[in-house]
């Protein structure tokens, strides 16, 4: 891999990490449109790591708020009550799912899942999902004729079965195209949360789930065309561009509609389909690239 090629792959990492249409698949359809090495699953987990960097720096008072709860709930009873230190054990009830189904389907998630028929059908489906939870949130915020505005819940009403649902909508994510923030976002909209609360338990839930599995893939470093180099280059990339992104899209899903980012995976979704079929592009493209025959 190139410096030109991480800082492209960190600049792609960052800006689609928190955005609901998928950092990984975007990866993977930038390496192949550009005829480079898929950069993989390794590649793309310890890339994470910065723009999860990025999430830990933007809610720093809110995860020290939690952690001090949640360590002193394991001593003091009186605490096991409070809200920030319920939701120390939430996410970690949320990360199981993740945990379990990424290791258990660790040869697919390298493999057989990085087919471009696969992200397009992700990318489409999970679109129109999005489309349909937006479009229920919505509806419930604005009323109507007929019906009376509907208050949705927030992380303070989050329980043990929510968070695991959270959990499991998050392990969908190990297919790329189906985007982490996407999945879970719609999970907590379908479920009645809010925008806002759905998106901040959903990067909190991201958290330990992103830095284990960063630090699991840190071994396959030097091995093939990834090297130390280029990939700390764009880690560092995707952290920058990341933190200016989480910032702007906490603010914009405060008062407007998923729409855009559905509108955009359903279309990028045909168009990949249209050049699938017309032979432009190859299922497995980029997985040989470069190399000589």
């Amino acid at each position: 891999m190139s410096w030109f090629e991480s800082f492209v792959l960190g600049l792609v990492q960052g800006l689609t990490e928190f955005l609901p249409i998928s950092s990984s698949a975007h990866l993977r359809l930038t390496a192949a449109f550009a005829g480079w090495h898929d950069p993989g699953a390794a590649f793309t987990a310890i890339s994470q790591i910065g723009t999860e960097a990025a999430v830990l720096i933007y809610f720093r008072k809110d995860i020290a708020r939690i952690l001090s709860a949640w360590f002193r709930s394991l001593t003091d009873r009186s605490m096991r009550g409070d809200h920030d230190a319920q939701m120390g054990w939430l996410v970690i009830v949320g990360s199981i799912p993740i945990g379990v189904l990424g290791i258990t389907l660790k040869d697919q998630i390298e493999g057989p899942f990085r087919d471009l028929r696969l992200i397009a059908t992700t990318l489409i489906g999970m679109g129109i999902v999005l489309g349909i939870a937006d479009r229920l949130a919505a509806r419930d915020e604005s009323g109507g004729r007929h019906r009376v505005v509907k208050e949705r819940k927030t992380l303070k009403e989050l329980g043990i079965r929510d968070g695991l649902i959270f959990g499991f909508c998050q392990a969908m994510a190990l297919v790329p195209g189906v985007s982490r923030s996407g999945a879970t976002i719609s999970g907590g909209l379908l479920m009645g949360y809010t925008r806002e609360s759905a998106a901040r338990y959903s990067f909190l839930l991201a958290i330990p789930a992103v830095l284990a599995s960063g630090a699991y893939e840190l071994k396959d470093v030097g091995e093939g065309h990834i090297s130390w180099g280029p990939t700390i280059f764009a880690t560092l990339v995707a952290f920058f561009v990341g933190y200016a992104v989480i910032a702007w899209f906490m603010k914009f899903i405060t008062t407007k509609s998923f729409m855009p980012f559905v509108i955009y995976r359903v279309l990028l979704g045909i168009v990949l389909f249209i050049l699938i079929w017309a032979g432009v592009l190859s299922p497995d493209a980029g997985e040989s690239a470069g190399t000589t025959p």
